[in-house]
């Protein structure tokens, strides 16, 4: 049996076969939270098939942080030795013993987030911003294609998939409102992003050139940075986002492995504008991504988002946020900024779906939205090209809106 194919049971179609084996941490009711991979449908414990060394030692513990920080080299043994497990038939009995059902296991936290940092990249989110806010003025800020413009975000409030989200409150301002009032969010959005999550750390006062982000960076999740508009907009000016992003960022529960996306790499849009140094890519070896992503709101899909137009790649992101000599270290989340492309249909938020409140947006029962409501589900899925026309999966990332508590 070749490396492209498996004896487990995955449904025909599905974007879980043995080409992607994303990572995550799940419990059953007979066993405590472990490290595992996905196959189709099913979760696979890994170490409870007596991983031999070296690969025994990234998958000690509860969580993928041992593996995250072993680097490179045990990445790529890892998964070597996991795709041994699922395309060899003499192995079968013994690994198909440790199949949980999805349906049978709860998904954890996948890794301890260090630094999350969240970027701007789309040029089409932010000129549709521009737009929006500042219709005299040119839609892009000044220095937008001469760096990637991110800001620091809250790690102690980036939740796994499947966690409920409270509706945050703050001061927000309209503009019929002559003084700025407290209490719940009325504009509470999504924001369809990927995340990037790094495994090996670096130096401090060391830059990471583009060329290495396979070197430091693990794999890839998905992520929906819910953000109060209301809030963000009243408190934005000068110093940039805080609690109207701060109170909850969620990713997906699968982190799939860089490695994975090789036959999903293209080459970002043309720059229009002179790179820094820095920023400079080789054009031979590009970082782009050519993610299809699916924006679910209450049962309805409302928005496929393309990964492939975003200006600024994961590497000069990465490139970027150390050029000052700031370190990385094992659980920082750098994630995309907004996903938009440059149809209505393929905006990443609902500030832009409903070019902010402007316009409604239709529900699959018949209900019009422009932001969310309480009791509103949001899932963000993504698929990428695998090898030889296959397709990997991203996993999801859902979360429900909970009421704001009584003050």
């Amino acid at each position: 049996m070749s490396t492209d194919q498996t004896w487990a049971p995955v449904p025909e179609g599905s974007p879980f076969g043995v080409h992607a084996l994303p990572y995550g941490v799940f419990s059953t009711s007979a066993h405590a939270a472990v490290p595992g991979v996905r196959i189709g449908d099913h979760a696979l414990a890994l170490p409870f098939l007596d991983p031999p060394e070296p690969v025994s030692g990234p998958l000690r513990g509860d969580s993928l942080d041992p593996l995250l920080a072993a680097g490179p080299e045990a990445w790529a043994a890892v998964r070597a030795w996991v795709t041994g497990l699922l395309t060899d038939p003499a192995r079968a009995a013994t690994v198909s013993e440790h199949l949980e059902p999805l349906s049978d296991v709860r998904m954890h936290a996948p890794f301890t987030v260090a630094d999350y940092v969240d970027f701007y990249s789309s040029e089409h989110h932010a000129a549709n911003v521009g737009r929006m806010f500042r219709p005299d003025s040119p839609g892009l800020p000044p220095q937008w294609k001469h760096l990637p413009i991110g800001y620091h975000g809250r790690s102690g409030t980036v939740v796994v998939s499947g966690t409920d989200v409270v509706r945050p409150s703050g001061l927000r301002k309209a503009p019929d409102e002559t003084a700025p009032t407290f209490g719940p969010s009325r504009r509470l959005d999504i924001e369809a992003e990927v995340g990037f999550v790094v495994g090996a750390p670096s130096q401090i006062g060391r830059r990471v050139p583009t060329s290495a982000v396979a070197d430091h960076v693990f794999g890839v999740v998905l992520v929906n940075d819910w953000s109060a508009r209301d809030l963000q907009a009243y408190e934005y000016v000068p110093l940039g986002p805080f609690l109207g992003k701060s109170f909850a960022t969620s990713v997906s529960a699968w982190v799939l492995p860089l490695a994975a996306l090789e036959a999903a790499r293209v080459a970002p849009p043309p720059r229009d504008v002179p790179l820094a140094p820095h920023l400079d890519d080789d054009p031979a070896e590009p970082w782009g991504l050519d993610l299809a992503l699916e924006v679910t709101w209450n049962g309805t899909v409302v928005a496929r988002p393309p990964f492939s137009t975003m200006y600024w790649t994961a590497a000069q992101q990465l490139a970027h946020l150390t050029s000052n000599g700031a370190s990385l270290r094992t659980g920082d989340l750098f994630a995309s900024g907004t996903v938009s492309g440059a149809d209505r249909g393929q905006r990443g938020s609902f500030l832009e779906l409903s070019w902010n409140a402007s316009e409604q947006v239709r529900l699959a029962d018949g209900s019009l939205r422009t932001f969310l409501e309480d009791g509103d589900e949001v899932t963000i899925t993504a698929t990428a090209p695998g090898p030889d026309g296959s397709r990997v999966g991203l996993g999801e990332v859902t979360g429900r809106i909970l009421p704001a508590p009584p003050p």
